[in-house]
């Protein structure tokens, strides 16, 4: 019996190196392969080349220190300790008069200057961001690439967002990760211009944020005792939160914190049992799903604990938001609780078609506590269950269970994020055939669903509330993702298609170029040593690893994006060299 291993490749690297000084040709910068993609591009003649004695310059102190960014990320991978001064070959003009977006900017690149104008540092940052992509992908590599021709091609690019916010998950509860980790995917995000990192940072499972006045919550709440007794557990200081808030501020990504409640906060109840309704001695839970214990609304000591931490948490975190939780929070417990009836007796809540009184009872909770944030100069987000028992005042909903709960805020003159799981934006899913993809949690989201998603529904477009819609954020909850490897595999490329969604103009979306782009931004990634998915081959109605038979079969293989497979019939294993799969596989033997 012959066997048949297949194999994909990926026409990425960065260490090809030659023994000759001439520039050693790289196919996968061909074209102009910028992500995401701009709004106005002419490309001209010629091309700019960076060189050892190629000056940046700011006009602001600003812009100066966007340009020394770039001046000390450009001496990694190409050598050169370029210079930056108050005129230059690369000039970064800020101007806050410019009639254009906040983030916007315009990139003219000419064969004898570079020129960036934006109205703040943010556009500028931008700006650069594009240059590099219009430079060869290596210009990502941590190291120096040799032989290699550090070109621009000329072009006029007139660029802004197509929305303000365009986040990304961090979900480090279920399975921890450390704080190189969290950079390494910002920096590798600011690439791509996303610009808001949702930190969830409480779960039933974990508690993962240092609080002083409350303890046990890093000496109880943040660790677990898993099902074969080993203690898995983890927790930033306040000091590593800071780093990191940090290092995404200097590359223009504001941190919004989650602290969840009333629900997921069985971990904190484990520590501090006085908040739950029955105060029975609990542990933080070991299993994944919706967990039935939660805060008692009922007892002040519940507001006077989520106070307390807010007074710890809030000023850690500069950005106007944050995220107060809200979802899948069952209310059987406060049914039969004593002290929540009588909070709800107090309040005067009622049944209503629609609403339960302990639905509202949770309405209650955020309102106090939007209030309570409110006097740091937050404004709450909460996934779309807020709406349930009626919208606070200045609340934002992040629409998860579907469109519905956006549409349902614009309706109301709320504004919303967008990031439903049942269209490509939950990033834990599996994007292959499961039977060949690491275990996850469920679902199917294959990079051209994600990438084909539009934040914004016709009905709202129809009735003129489509302003509401904040944006778009993409979600890799972590329950199936032990380590940093998985987490990358899950989120990339799939975020970058998320960067483009919350960016391009949807007239300009063509998920056949993305694909094309792809292939330059892989080397990107393999600069950053990212993990991305490489599609596996899968067979047509479900893949398997055996085949049996007695006479001859035909071996059907697809991919869930376009790339080059290669396959061997001898034992052996394929290389980029093996035969390529063009059409089934007849085998006869």
């Amino acid at each position: 019996m012959k066997k048949v291993f297949l194999t994909l490749c990926a026409a990425v690297g960065l260490a090809l190196v030659s023994c000759s000084e001439a520039p050693v040709d790289r196919p996968w910068n061909d074209g102009i392969n910028i992500i995401p993609m701009p709004v106005e591009m002419q490309v001209a003649e010629g091309s700019f080349k960076l060189t050892s004695s190629t000056v940046l310059a700011g006009n602001t102190e600003e812009g100066q220190k966007v340009a020394q960014f770039f001046a000390d990320k450009l001496a990694k991978s190409t050598g050169f300790n370029l210079k930056v001064a108050d005129k230059g070959d690369i000039s970064i003009n800020i101007d806050p008069a410019l009639e254009m977006n906040e983030e916007g900017y315009h990139l003219n690149v000419t064969t004898k200057a570079v020129n960036i104008e934006a109205k703040t540092a943010a556009g500028a940052f931008y700006g650069m961001q594009t240059l590099l992509q219009l430079l060869p992908a290596e210009v990502e590599s941590p190291t120096v690439v040799k032989n290699i021709a550090w070109t621009a091609q000329a072009c006029d690019i007139k660029d802004e967002p197509r929305y303000a916010y365009r986040g990304f998950m961090f979900e480090p509860c279920r399975h921890f990760f450390s704080v190189e980790e969290a950079k390494k995917v910002i920096d590798v995000l600011s690439t791509f211009k996303i610009n808001r990192m949702h930190f969830h940072l409480t779960e039933d499972q974990g508690w993962r944020i240092e609080i002083k006045k409350y303890p046990k919550l890093m000496e109880v709440a943040s660790k677990r005792i898993e099902g074969d007794g080993t203690e898995y557990g983890g927790y930033y200081t306040q000091e590593q939160i800071k780093e990191i808030v940090a290092y995404a501020t200097e590359r223009f990504i504001d941190v919004i914190p989650e602290i969840e409640l009333p629900g997921h906060e069985l971990a904190a109840i484990a520590a501090y049992p006085e908040l739950a309704c029955n105060t029975t001695s609990i542990t933080p839970r070991i299993i994944w799903g919706v967990e039935d214990v939660v805060m008692c609304p009922g007892k002040e000591d519940m507001f006077t604990f989520l106070e307390g931490v807010i007074a710890e948490v809030a000023p850690l975190f500069p950005s106007k938001y944050f995220h107060i939780g809200g979802d899948e929070c069952p209310k059987h417990s406060w049914e039969n609780c004593p002290a929540c009836q009588a909070r709800i007796r107090e309040l005067g809540l009622k049944d209503k078609p629609g609403q339960t009184k302990e639905q509202q009872l949770q309405s209650y909770v955020v309102e106090r506590m939007e209030k309570v944030l409110a006097g740091y100069g937050k404004r709450i987000i909460g996934w779309d269950e807020i709406l349930e028992g009626g919208l606070s005042p200045d609340a934002t909903v992040m629409s998860w269970r579907g469109t519905e709960g956006g549409i349902a805020s614009a309706l109301q003159g709320h504004d919303a994020i967008m990031t439903p799981s049942s269209d490509g934006m939950y990033l834990d899913h599996y994007q292959g055939d499961s039977k060949i993809e690491p275990v996850g949690i469920g679902g199917y989201a294959p990079l051209e669903k994600t990438y084909n998603y539009n934040p914004t529904p016709d009905t709202l477009v129809v009735m003129k509330k489509d302003h509401h819609i904040l944006g778009v954020q993409g979600n890799t909850w972590t329950e199936y993702i032990p380590n940093g490897d998985i987490l990358e595999y899950r989120m990339f490329p799939r975020l970058i298609a998320v960067a483009e969604i919350g960016w391009t103009p949807l007239a300009k979306k063509d998920y056949k170029d993305f694909t094309r782009r792809l292939n330059n931004a892989y080397v990107r990634l393999d600069g950053h040593s990212i993990n991305y998915h490489i599609p596996q081959p899968e067979q047509p109605h479900g893949s398997c690893n055996f085949v049996a038979f007695t006479d001859k079969a035909t071996l059907e293989f697809k991919t869930t994006r376009p790339i080059k497979m290669v396959y061997t019939l001898d034992g052996t294993e394929p290389n980029a060299q093996s035969t390529e799969y063009t059409a089934p596989i007849e085998v006869t033997e």
